[in-house]
This record gives structure tokens, C-alpha cells and sequence, in this order.
């Protein structure tokens, strides 16, 4: 009665605030139309507008394993009266035909059968069959291909290769994408008496047979539908993969195939060999089965003890099921991925209902009432974590309780269908289930089909099996009194050493690293966390087998070598730290990605000619929004790391301060000189030679709390581009910088200034420069231009728009760093006559690296001894030498960048 109530619950908020949007949104109350919502990816393949996936709400046969008839009726009328099969949009192969083409099947199953009775549906006459039809070819153009897998999207208009079908460039496709076909195609095939569905079906699932790995027998996650090569090698019973193996065994019950039955107990066979580490299911490599591809497993596979108990193999199921509900326990759902030590990987779920299918099929195979208890945990969950005045929704972290608004239409489809099977006697159903088998979308077909239409060979003699031990085709179909002689223990006893599995690896709060050491409970030791400064975070990596090496760039490098780490407790818990540091890096670089900032040098000789290319931050002023930049004279603090109190406020004050990387957070930094007077503040790397020449620039992070006090602008320069400020200090004393989001022209920076006439008459001939070249050393305009064109600023053009993707500070991923390249731009308009761009705002040549630095001094002539920036001479031929060459590298590097 529970379930009843809650499916109503469910339905009606459907109904009354999405009908006919695809789902409904139940914290917000209204419906997801796709295209009207903001895009979530894959996700929304599954969605065909206009109540394509609502079908799936509809149709769903919970109206009448509910005994909710004259629901069902009423809801076929809506369906042939409102869905739309013919929209401009393309969808997934896959999901479109397990949630609209099951429903449209599973609904005209029931429908006949009504009708049958005598008592309702009498005016029914196929029509959920010949939307089914339509819809079938529909999705036959996706199976153009040598191979015979379909594409994984198809346009429900225009196809696959039509000029508007917007898809078909696709090579790749997920192993369950292509072989979870069968039972819809081949039951629309049998109903129909059109055979082509079933052969299509067919063709796809003999290919995956035909490239399954032949040592192993096991098969990849991924394959390329051209050529049949596995993309990804991994392979498991979870996402990718799961419902392939499923619709081998159940295509054996519904159609009575033989061979589907050998191809299931072979690959089978490999699954209990090489991926079940009970109570465990982990992914191993094709090629290599006794290595594992990974340490976490996803929530998916908890459908596998149902197939387990189809395939009559209880033992492992109920292992597996157990283990499951021990992290449901914990954790109140079951995290979309969790590691081998039973923490959560993925934290989200979205009512998935894999679980529940399992413990339903588990307790019709040992009758033991342990299972309506489980069942009574889900209902209960539900109820007081999922639960919303529209509907139910989806956690989006099972840890914290937070929803997401989403209610995905397989909640409706099997939740309340396999809790109400769960708890109903045989009494309370008005048709037998046992004549149905359920799709993976559980949508139930009938098991006539199997001698209806036949027009296809049941074996194929083509394809050649492995051999096994008979014993192994033994354990197919069995009867559960056999199973289970007179023995009411039997489950239990099976369950009984995993009651604690979860607690045992995963003590709460307490990280095995730190227990070695001897602390006591202590919360784990997070990626995020994880200070390479903390002598006792550094004692804990290497008691996990994880070295620090630092690099050059002031990245630091992790690596980890199982061996050596203390046990191989702290071995596993080296794993889940590589992998959260891994993802903690990538998800910064993906989600705060900040374009590079500039620092010009606007005072004299520079006059903005010099510009550095500098890493944003994530906290102060943001640039990008205040076009004007900061402008200042810089100050270098006291004391130079910034981490305590300014002791020289008086020099600081309405001025950038300068201070050097390292020993404390940077936003600490920042609070220290903004609380001094300062403008404004640039971080100078602590890494001798370091520059953004060769290392990937990144973006200063928090320290994890607010830092919205933080309302001055903050850069970082490297080494080399921060010697470049220093070494102008100790030359000229006042330097004056501009902190912007791009290098400004110098029309914008000196309007309304007084500025030499060399700076604004940039515009003189090559010839009358070539004519006065002997007269150099006296000739204004050369010797002021000529330094800046020397210099190595390691500069970057305002043009370069999308260039120095910024990576998390301390990135410890050395293989993906968001690479940046600069260059040294002087910001001087260009000769007409030189050759490459002549536009003011056009990016400009860079300079060459071998140019002398402003530092370094010839104490052997009495004319180097007094050579310095604003009186450096450079011959005429060699100026236009190095702007041909480096016009030339600019041009390359404008290519690779933009």
C-alpha cells in the first residue's frame, strides 16, 4: 500500500506539472522539454521532445502490475493522441529504444492481454504497435555501417547521413549502446512479422561476439563501429557494458536461441574468472584480465545479482547484493561510484533502480524475508531523503542530502514495479508474471514470442564457442526447491561474514595511514587537503607508497609505487589519493580556467613596451571587469614572503607590492599588503629560472574560506618575468606597472600625458633610418627603440585570446598541465615597410631569446661600462634581423595558438 502511495504521488505531480514534457522537475515543479532547459550532455539523449521519453511514464506497466487498469487505459489514449514521433532532433540509439520503444511494446503487451480478458481495452486495435513500428524505422538508418553496430545517435527526422541530421560523425559507441537491441527488436520483428528488426539486432551482437577478446572471452567498454577496434579495453559488468550480457541470457529465455544461452555462459565464465573478487565486481583489462583497470566500482552493477539469480548462480548474488547494502546502509543510497574500501567516488544518485531489481529477483529465489526488509529500508529512504512536494529527487550528494531536480522517467518505469513485486502475494496480481520477462528498462514481453514469426535460424552454425565444463550450463534455469532443500538459513549464512564489510574497510573518520602512525582517528587525508609544506602530510604519502618530487617549474610531481608503500592497506588508500588528486586537478583546470592577466611597464624607458605575461587569482579584484587595470609604482614588502605583518607600510602604501612565492597561502599574502595600503600585488615565483616560456601558467587559489575581504588585484609572475621588475627597480628605482586583463596601447595609457616624441613618431622609413645608420649612436629614436626590441620580456600580445590555460596551483597531474606559451612583444608601432602586420592592434613580432639582459655588463671597455637600457646601441641590419626572425616565430605561434 506504501508503494501504491508513493507511485501516485510520483505520477500525479507528472501529470499535473510536466504532462507532456519529457520529465518532470520535481523541485521546481515543472517540466523538462529538451532544447527549453539548459543542456546536460548525454543525459538529455535519452529525450525526444514532445513526450517521446514521457511514453516511457505512460506506458509503464506499474498501472498494471499496480492493477491500476483503468489508469493504463487512459494513459494509451494519451499516447496515441499525443506523442510525436516525427521531431527534427536526434537522440540516443540506445536509450530511445529501451525507454520508447520498450514502453510502446510493453504497453501493447498488456494491452492485448486486457483484451483478451474481455473487460477492458476492447477498442484497442495495435496502435501502440504501429508507433513502435514507425519508430523502429525510425532508428534503423543508425545500422549503416560495415559493421553492423549502429550509430550511438540517430535524427528522428532525417536519419544519419542527411545533411540536416546534425550526427553521423560518430565512431564510436559503448558495447551496451550496440547489444542491448534484441529483445525490443526482435519482439517488434515477432509482433509484427517484419523480420528485418531482429536481423539488424542481430548482425550487432554476432559483431561484439566476433571482436569479444579470445583469450580472455571478455569484451571492452568502448568500440569503433567502423572497424570493430576496442576504444577502451577495460571491461567489467558496470556502466558501458552492464545490459550487453543481460540481453544475452533473457534474448535465450525469450526467443529459445541456443546460442545466446553459450555465448552468455561463456563471457560468463570470464566475468567469475577474471572481474568477481567477491564480495567485489571490478573492472580488469581485456588483454590483461588479472590486472585490475580500476578501484572503484559504479552503481550500476548492482543489477548484476539479479542476472546472477536468472543465471541461477546464488552464491555470488547474494555475496554481492549484501555488500551493496551494507555502502546503502552507510550512505542511505548508493553512490553512483564508491572505491574498493567502500568511500564514495561519485556521490550523486538518480533514484537508480538496479538495486532494487536485484533484491526483488533474490528474494523470489530464496524466500527469505531478510530481502522485505531491504526492500522496506529503500521505501523508507525514499520517503525521508527523496522526497519533494512534486515528486521525488535525485540526490545530488547522497553525504550531505542535497537534491537535484530531476526525476528520471526508469524511476517511475521500475522502482515502484519491483518494490510492489517485492511485497505482493501471488493473489494480488491479476496475470501471471512468470509469462513475461522483463527488459532492461523492465518492460515486460511475453514469452510466446519465442514460437511467433520465427524467421530466423535459432543456431548459428558461422560462429564457433568455446568449450566448457558442462557443469557450467548446469547452473542454468534451476529450480530453487532444489536449491534450497528444507534450509531457510541457506541466505544467511551467506550473508552473515559480510554484515560488517563495509565498516571493517572504511572506518569512519579514520585514515589507516595516520592510524600506523600511531595519532589515532583522524579524518582521512584528502586531496584536497594536502599541503606539500606538511611535514606530516609528506609522512603519510610516503607511508602510502607516494613520493613528491618538486620540478623546476614550482609544480610539484606525485608518483606512486605500490611496493613501497607501508602495507598494502596503505597501498589502497595510495590508490584513492592518486585518483582524487588526479580529478581534483583536472576539475581545476576545467572549471576555473582564467585567461592569463598583463603586467606593462609604463614608466620610463619602457613607456608599455614591455608587458608580462601574468597568472590570475581567484579571489581579489577581477581584472576582466575593471577594463582600467590598476596602475602604480611598485614597492618591494618587508619581510619579502608576505606571510606576516608589513614592517615597512610607509613604503607600501598606494603602491603594488612585490613579494616572493612561498610559506604561506597566497590569499594570505594578500590580506598581509592590502591591510598595509597597498594597490595592488604581484607574486614572484621562488623558482631560480623559472618562466612561462616553458612552464604552464596557473592561477593563484584560496585558502579555502571566503575571501571576499580581498578586494585588491593579485598577480603571479614566474622567475624570469618577475627579474624582469627587480632588475628595472635596481636601474631606475620608480617603476611604475599596469595591472590589466590585456596589454593597453600606449594611446590609452599616455592620454592626456606628456610622452616623448620618439614613442608617438614610430612611423620612420627603413630608408632614412639605413641613410643615419653610421649616425646611430647620436640619433634619439634608434638608440631609446632599440633596448626594448633586446629585451627579454617574455611578453604576450593582447590578440592572444584563449592562450596559457591556467592549471591548479601545485598541480600534481604532470600529464595534463594546461600548456601556455608567451612571447616578448615590444608594444612600439611597426615600420610600414617591415614585413608581417603593420595594424596597431595586430599581434607583433616577439623577441628572440639571445638577446642580452639589461643586467649584464661588459667591465672590460669603458663604453659597455657605461651602456645601459635607455642608451643601448644595436646596428640597423641586425634590428631588422631579429624583426624578420621573430616575425616569422610570431606567425608560427600565432598558428599553434589561435
Amino acid at each position: 500500500n506504501q508503494v501504491l502511495e508513493m507511485f501516485d504521488h510520483a505520477y500525479s505531480n507528472y501529470m499535473e506539472h510536466a504532462y507532456p514534457a519529457d520529465e518532470l522537475m520535481p523541485l521546481t515543479c515543472r517540466g523538462r522539454v529538451r532544447g527549453q532547459e539548459p543542456s546536460r550532455g548525454d543525459v538529455d539523449d535519452a529525450l525526444g521532445k514532445l513526450v517521446c521519453t514521457g511514453t516511457e511514464h505512460l506506458l509503464t506497466v506499474v498501472f498494471q502490475v499496480l492493477n491500476k487498469t483503468k489508469e493504463f487505459e487512459e494513459a494509451v489514449k494519451k499516447v496515441i493522441k499525443d506523442v510525436n514521433l516525427d521531431n527534427d532532433i536526434v537522440v540516443s540509439v540506445f536509450e530511445t529504444n529501451i525507454r520508447v520503444l520498450g514502453g510502446l511494446l510493453g504497453g501493447h503487451s498488456v494491452a492485448i492481454m486486457l483484451k483478451e480478458k474481455g473487460e477492458h481495452m476492447q477498442w484497442y486495435n495495435g496502435e501502440l504497435l504501429h508507433m513502435a513500428k514507425e519508430l523502429g524505422y525510425k532508428l534503423l538508418p543508425a545500422f549503416n555501417t560495415t559493421s553492423g553496430l549502429p550509430y550511438p545517435r540517430v535524427n528522428l527526422k532525417f536519419g544519419v547521413r542527411h545533411p540536416e541530421a546534425r550526427t553521423g560523425t560518430e565512431t564510436d559507441t559503448c558495447t551496451a549502446c550496440a547489444g542491448t537491441l534484441i529483445l525490443e527488436f526482435a519482439a517488434l520483428s515477432r509482433f509484427t512479422g517484419t523480420s528485418i528488426f531482429e536481423e539488424y539486432a542481430r548482425k550487432a551482437l554476432d559483431f561484439i561476439w566476433e571482436k569479444r577478446q579470445r583469450s580472455s572471452n571478455l569484451v571492452g567498454v568502448t568500440i569503433n563501429i567502423h572497424t570493430g577496434d576496442w576504444v577502451r579495453k577495460d571491461s567489467g559488468v558496470g556502466a558501458g557494458i552492464d545490459s550487453y550480457y543481460e540481453y544475452l541470457l533473457k534474448a535465450y529465455v525469450l526467443l529459445g536461441d541456443d546460442s545466446f544461452l553459450e555465448r552468455f555462459n561463456t563471457h560468463y565464465d570470464a566475468i567469475m574468472r577474471y572481474i568477481s573478487q567477491p564480495p567485489l565486481l571490478l573492472d580488469v583489462h581485456i588483454h590483461k584480465p588479472m590486472l585490475n583497470a580500476r578501484t572503484w566500482m559504479d552503481s550500476l552493477l548492482a543489477f548484476f545479482p539479479g542476472l546472477q539469480v536468472l543465471k541461477g548462480d546464488i552464491r555470488p548474488a547474494i555475496e554481492t547484493h549484501e555488500m551493496l547494502y551494507q555502502v546503502i546502509k552507510k550512505h542511505n543510497f548508493l553512490p553512483e561510484a564508491f572505491t574498493t574500501d567502500f568511500r564514495v567516488h561519485w556521490a550523486q544518485h538518480p533514484l537508480r533502480p538496479e538495486f532494487a531489481e536485484s533484491t526483488y529477483f533474490l528474494y523470489k529465489a530464496t524466500g527469505d524475508p531478510y530481502y522485505l526488509e531491504v526492500g522496506k529500508t529503500l521505501i523508507e529512504n525514499l520517503n525521508k531523503y527523496a522526497r519533494v512536494p512534486c515528486g521525488f529527487a535525485a540526490m545530488k550528494d547522497v553525504r550531505t542530502g542535497s537534491h537535484e531536480d530531476r526525476m528520471d522517467s526508469f524511476f517511475l518505469a521500475e522502482m515502484f514495479k519491483y518494490l510492489y513485486l517485492l511485497f505482493a502475494d501471488k493473489e494480488d496480481m491479476i496475470f501471471d508474471i512468470e509469462d513475461y520477462i522483463f527488459t532492461t528498462e523492465a518492460h515486460l514481453l511475453p514469452l510466446w514470442l519465442s514460437t511467433t514469426n520465427q524467421t530466423i535460424s535459432k543456431k548459428n552454425t558461422s560462429t564457433e564457442y568455446t568449450e566448457l565444463d558442462d557443469s557450467n550450463f548446469d547452473w542454468t534455469c534451476p529450480n530453487t526447491q532444489i536449491l534450497f532443500p528444507n534450509d531457510p538459513m541457506f541466505a544467511q549464512s551467506i550473508r552473515e561474514p559480510l554484515k560488517n564489510v563495509v565498516d571493517k574497510s572504511c572506518p569512519r573518520g579514520i585514515s589507516r595511514a595516520e592510524e600506523s602512525l600511531g595519532s589515532g582517528p583522524k579524518p582521512p587525508l584528502r586531496a584536497r587537503d594536502f599541503m606539500a609544506s606538511n611535514p606530516e602530510h609528506l609522512e603519510i604519502l610516503k607511508k602510502m607508497g607516494v613520493s613528491l618530487i618538486h620540478l623546476k617549474d614550482g609544480r610539484v610531481q606525485l608518483v606512486q609505487h605500490a611496493v613501497q608503500a607501508a602495507s598494502s592497506l596503505d597501498a589502497e588508500d595510495g590508490l584513492r589519493f592518486m585518483q582524487e588528486m588526479i580529478e581534483l586537478s583536472s576539475q581545476q583546470q576545467k572549471e576555473q580556467q582564467l585567461p592569463p592577466r598583463a603586467v606593462q611597464i609604463v614608466s620610463h624607458p619602457f613607456f608599455g613596451r614591455v608587458v608580462l605575461t601574468a597568472g590570475p587569482a581567484q579571489f581579489g579584484m577581477d581584472l576582466s571587469k575593471h577594463k582600467a587595470g590598476t596602475r602604480g609604482f611598485v614597492a618591494t614588502i618587508k619581510p619579502y614572503n608576505g606571510c606576516s605583518e608589513i614592517t615597512n607600510p610607509e613604503a607600501v602604501k598606494e603602491k603594488i607590492a612585490l613579494m616572493q612565492r612561498g610559506q604561506c597561502m597566497f590569499a594570505e599574502k594578500a590580506r598581509n599588503i592590502q591591510k598595509a595600503g597597498a594597490i595592488g600585488g604581484i607574486v614572484i615565483d621562488d623558482n631560480e629560472g623559472s618562466s612561462s616560456d616553458t612552464a604552464p601558467l596557473f592561477q593563484m587559489a584560496g585558502d579555502g574560506k571566503n575571501t571576499d575581504d580581498i578586494t585588491i588585484p593579485m598577480l603571479f609572475l614566474f622567475n624570469k618575468e618577475g627579474n624582469i621588475i627587480l632588475d628595472a627597480i635596481r636601474e631606475y628605482e620608480a617603476v611604475e606597472v599596469l595591472l590589466s586583463d590585456k596589454a593597453k596601447d600606449r594611446a590609452t595609457i599616455f592620454k592626456g600625458k606628456m610622452i616623448p616624441n620618439y614613442i608617438i613618431d614610430s612611423n620612420l622609413e627603413i630608408e632614412n633610418m639605413d641613410q643615419k645608420s653610421s649616425e646611430n649612436d647620436s640619433h634619439k629614436p634608434t638608440s631609446e627603440e632599440a633596448p626594448s626590441e633586446s629585451q627579454d620580456a617574455q611578453a604576450v600580445s593582447e590578440e592572444l585570446e584563449g592562450g596559457g590555460e591556467s592549471s591548479a596551483v601545485g598541480d600534481p597531474d604532470p600529464l595534463s598541465p594546461a600548456s601556455t606559451d608567451s612571447a616578448s612583444v615590444p608594444m612600439a608601432d611597426p615600420d610600414p615597410h617591415a614585413p608581417g602586420p603593420t595594424e596597431a592592434s595586430a599581434p607583433e613580432p616577439a623577441c628572440t631569446a639571445g638577446d642580452s639582459q639589461p643586467q649584464e655588463q661588459n667591465t672590460h671597455t669603458e663604453a659597455s661600462s657605461k651602456a645601459h637600457w635607455d642608451s643601448k646601441v644595436q646596428p640597423m641590419e641586425s634590428i631588422l634581423a631579429d624583426w624578420n626572425e621573430d616575425i616569422e616565430a610570431f606567425e608560427m605561434m600565432e598558428k599553434d595558438e589561435l
